[in-house]
């Protein structure tokens, strides 16, 4: 009868040493590198849709996120057009989870935030180009016409900033004499008026003109300052005291 040779205890870990290594998602290494850039560079060096990218890194943690962030920049146009749009318009690209939008809501909250902090108690008639810039983050990429009424003390320092209507895409309606109330109210001695243009031409329509001047009249008895109306547009702004409208 023959001897049966005993086999060899398996060494620990040699069966997992013969299986090929699982490989790492191939976006890992490229979000390590969009990473750097960003950290070593800054925004100026990444493409809008590369700034998304790393906005929807914790957002989507688990998958390659450059196809979703080129679709959503197809879709709305800009890195500024995204976080500004309207959750619902969001939810219509596929992969945009209730909780992207969110995230992305977050990022445009965070914008203002940032924009209204630099010209929180700052004269806004020497602060012209923060106040700007605060606009453009606040309005001008909105789907729909917003009208807002900046109320000012003595010293042109911001009392509040109050939405006074929201209409359509060309439309908002606005009560002058509401306005001349609120500001009373607020013990306010002068006003900037601002407004958007969902089509992107920041151009003053004839409208805009007739009721700016409206509200200056309005206001004018009661020795409140109608100091400029500004029209936000994604093509740029308008000044109706710079344009001598006013």
């Amino acid at each position: 009868m023959a001897r049966r040779t005993a086999e060899p205890p398996a060494l620990p870990g040699l069966a997992e040493a013969a299986a090929p290594a699982e490989e790492a998602p191939h976006y890992h290494g490229h979000r390590e590198r969009l990473r750097t850039r960003f950290a070593e560079a800054g925004t100026e060096a990444l493409a809008d849709y590369e700034l998304l990218e790393l906005a929807l890194f914790r957002s989507i943690p688990r998958r390659d996120v450059k196809p979703l962030a080129k679709a959503l920049i197809r879709r709305f146009g800009s890195f500024a057009e995204v976080v500004s749009a309207e959750p619902a318009r969001l939810a219509e690209v596929e992969g945009v989870s209730a909780g992207v939008a969110a995230d992305l809501k977050l990022i445009e909250a965070a914008g203002r935030r940032l924009a209204r902090g630099a010209i929180a108690a700052r004269p806004l008639l020497s602060s012209w180009s923060a106040l700007l810039e605060y606009l453009r983050a606040t309005m001008a990429f909105s789907g729909r016409e917003e009208f807002r009424v900046l109320f000012l003390d003595r010293r042109n320092h911001l009392i509040a900033d109050e939405v006074q209507g929201r209409g359509t895409v060309d439309h908002t309606p606005v009560y002058p004499r509401e306005m001349a109330r609120r500001a009373l109210e607020l013990s306010a001695t002068a006003i900037i008026l601002a407004h958007n243009h969902p089509s992107g031409d920041p151009t003053p329509s004839g409208a805009d003109i007739r009721m700016t001047r409206e509200i200056v009249t309005v206001l004018d008895p009661l020795g409140i300052v109608v100091h400029d109306h500004v029209i936000l547009g994604r093509d740029g702004h308008a000044s109706l005291k710079g344009l001598k409208l006013i």
